[in-house]
């Protein structure tokens, strides 16, 4: 993945929700464009944030319940809103909320705030693509130990 939208996990309950920062800063790419003089974060950058939050649970939790390595693809997303707008500076509070998961798929309902405003919140599903590249399952393994290392 060319960029991460998490920074941190803060709170980790397999099978059920998890929590997470994005910690938005002035100097990411796409503030040069958006908008110039009053940058702001593109929505769809806010929603990859929740995504990938929301993916790396689902991806733990059909690892638990059905003992299978997945990389949680998202194919749908519903009931999407957003309210307010995350700026340079802002601290970006990601939860998601796992609704149901089965063999094939699994859907999340997640939101974004910053200082308990709403910036966006939606309904997500996802699918899963198998994954038996024992290099990539290590890095992703990597990656969730670095997002989780605080509350380990």
């Amino acid at each position: 993945m060319r960029f991460y939208m998490l920074d941190r996990i803060t709170e980790w309950n397999v099978g059920q929700s998890a929590k997470g920062i994005k910690n938005v800063s002035m100097s990411e790419d796409f503030f040069t464009d958006h908008f110039p003089r009053y940058p702001i974060m593109p929505g769809v950058l806010v929603i990859e944030a929740m995504a990938q939050l929301s993916g790396v649970l689902l991806q733990a939790t059909v690892k638990r319940d059905y003992d299978r390595n997945v990389k949680a693809i998202l194919t749908m997303l519903e009931k999407v809103k957003f309210r307010n707008a995350a700026r340079p500076g802002d601290s970006l509070l990601l939860d998601s909320k796992i609704i149901s998961v089965n063999d094939d798929s699994g859907r999340i309902i997640s939101t974004a705030t910053v200082d308990e405003k709403l910036i966006a919140e939606a309904e997500m599903m996802f699918v899963w693509f198998a994954l038996e590249d024992a290099q990539l399952l290590e890095e992703e393994q990597r990656l969730l130990q670095f997002w989780l290392q605080d509350i380990q």
